[in-house]
């Protein structure tokens, strides 16, 4: 049996693509074995990835964006399998997949079907997975209320105008913060837990974040006087500007105390808290991302926290 297979779950909003379907019949040509299966509803992922898996596929292919891939690779961490997953970036920010350095055009992100796999990390929040980051706050209200028909007009921009939009809404929650010689509470604007770098469309939550180190990128933007001068800061100065209005730590684990709920987003999945784990699951899925990603690094060290209070 050949291993030249690969199974691709496309999101049933792509079915008519036609870059897409180029590019998977190009890789036809080239002698691999491509089976396409296309989603309609909430669980299909996780029922296709068990097909795929049942029939023995090597490699199995999450073509959407963001939420299509936690999906996909959600399901297959929970099964600890040996197939690997290739990432063809098809939503409006593929944060993931900019910041891993997967080339966006189809017949580029099928080239990595050719790449050999890294094993990465996956995030943890009491048992619910994701790939990229746990956001929450202003952020992940600002990517709740950005619409399908501004995100089909303006792409990664849309967040952007969202979020300034909503300034006159914007209020600060209340948490508690703890991990490993890491302990911070206050009123915060904005929130980061990173195995990778950037979410609601291109913003860098977590800059220096890695995808291999066994850890996750903690940053909290606490809430000043000053909320819209703050914000935009945040949003427009780039990484010099979230440093300076920010708290960061690299940690294995956090947790989290929100007595009055707090509204997370994991790639895209929104849930509500009042307490939460967040960990790492270590190598737990192996990914082709080019050899050059800004996201592998395998050797980093714990960032020492800014601005908090050692316990």
């Amino acid at each position: 049996m050949s291993e030249r297979r690969a199974f691709l779950i496309l999101h049933g909003k792509q079915a008519a693509n036609d870059e897409v379907r180029a590019a998977v019949m190009a890789r036809r040509k080239e002698g691999w074995e491509l089976t396409v299966r296309v989603t309609w509803e909430p669980g299909d992922a996780q029922r296709l990835v068990d097909e795929a898996l049942g029939a023995g596929y090597p490699i199995i292919i999450a073509g959407g964006g963001d939420g299509t891939v936690r999906d996909v690779a959600e399901a297959m961490a929970q099964k600890d399998c040996e197939a690997s997953l290739v990432l063809l970036p098809l939503g409006t920010a593929n944060d993931f997949a900019r910041a891993a350095g997967v080339p966006l055009p189809p017949d580029e992100a099928l080239g990595q079907l050719d790449s050999a796999p890294r094993a990465v990390d996956i995030g943890d929040a009491n048992g619910q997975l994701f790939l990229n980051m746990a956001t929450g706050g202003f952020g992940s209200k600002v990517t709740a209320n950005t619409s399908e028909d501004l995100k089909k007009i303006l792409g990664g921009s849309a967040y952007l105008l969202t979020g300034l939009t909503k300034f006159p809404e914007v209020h600060s929650a209340f948490g508690r913060f703890k991990g490993p010689d890491f302990s911070w509470e206050g009123e915060f604007l904005a929130l980061g837990i990173g195995n990778g770098r950037q979410a609601g469309g291109g913003h860098q939550l977590c800059p220096q974040a890695l995808a291999d180190d066994g850890l996750l990128d903690i940053c909290i933007v606490p809430a000043p006087a000053d909320v819209v001068g703050t914000l935009t800061t945040m949003l427009t100065g780039g990484i010099r500007g979230l440093e300076s209005v920010s708290v960061s730590a690299r940690l294995p684990w956090v947790e989290i105390e929100a007595p009055e709920g707090l509204d997370l987003n994991l790639d895209g999945e929104p849930i509500e808290v009042r307490t939460l784990r967040l960990s790492v699951r270590p190598k737990a899925l192996r990914v082709h991302l080019p050899a050059n990603s800004p996201l592998l690094g395998g050797q980093a060290q714990a960032l020492p926290p800014t601005h908090a209070t050692a316990e």
